[in-house]
Parts: C-alpha cells; sequence; structure tokens
C-alpha cells in the first residue's frame, strides 16, 4: 500500500509539472470558417463581381447609335451623363423598351451594336433519331446500285 501512494505521489508531481509545458507550447492558430472551406493551397485574385464600366469608346458608340438615331443632340463625348441617359431613355421608349436609361443587352441590339441572340432563348436541342426507325439502306429500298 506504501508502494502504491509513493507511486500516485510521484505520478501526480509528473503531471503537475507536465500542464504548465503543455500549456506554453503554442497551438496552430485557428483558420476562419471562410479560409477552412477553400481548399486552395494558393490564393487566387478574386475576380470582381458584376458588369464592368463601359469604356470612353464604348460610350461614344453607343452615342453616335443614338445620334444616327435622331434621339442624341451634339457631339459624343464619351462621358455617360444626363444627355446620354435622357436619350437612351428616348430611344428605347421609341423601340417599345422599358425606359430605364441604361444598357442593356436587347437596346443595343435594337442600336445595331449588339449581339444577335441578345434577349433571345438558349438554342433548343435537336432529337436525335430514334434506334426503332431502321435506315432505307437496311430496308434494301431506294439504292442505286440496284
Amino acid at each position: 500500500m506504501r508502494r502504491r501512494n509513493q507511486l500516485a505521489t510521484v505520478l501526480a508531481i509528473f503531471l503537475a509539472a507536465a500542464i504548465p509545458a503543455a500549456a506554453q507550447t503554442s497551438a496552430p492558430p485557428h483558420k476562419p470558417a471562410a479560409a477552412a472551406h477553400s481548399g486552395h493551397a494558393r490564393h487566387h485574385a478574386r475576380e470582381p463581381r458584376g458588369q464592368l464600366a463601359p469604356t470612353a469608346d464604348r460610350i461614344t458608340e453607343i452615342q453616335t447609335a443614338l445620334a444616327s438615331a435622331n434621339v442624341f443632340q451634339g457631339d459624343p463625348t464619351g462621358k455617360w451623363d444626363a444627355a446620354t441617359i435622357d436619350a437612351m431613355k428616348k430611344f428605347q421608349t421609341a423601340q417599345n423598351l422599358s425606359p430605364t436609361g441604361r444598357i442593356d443587352a436587347l437596346t443595343l441590339q435594337r442600336l445595331g451594336l449588339g449581339s444577335d441572340v441578345a434577349g433571345k432563348g438558349a438554342p433548343m436541342p435537336v432529337a436525335a433519331p430514334t434506334a426503332a426507325t431502321p435506315s432505307a439502306s437496311i430496308q434494301g429500298g431506294n439504292d442505286a446500285s440496284q
């Protein structure tokens, strides 16, 4: 019994000495939740969200098209100003579009500056031929060599 008490005392002294030493070792810092989920070894620059502002050259093209439609007066400046917004609203109204004064795909298409597919739905897939329909060559029908 005495030996057991001595062993318990030695063990208690050892643990008492080990606890402060363990508390002094630094644990790795905790990652924030967003960084913990990334899983990437390198950091990538974030792409800006949303559409970027048009360049001065693009605004000049739009102003020139609005002038051709007789809704923009003056020389194109390359600046999206109140006169350009007003001209855009007039053009959109004349085209039965929502007069927001903003650049959108359908308005650019109507100005002759946009895509041919602006405002249209995605193309529908063509149905593949079914295996149940035999071809003419299998039936031996209209072969010119016969």
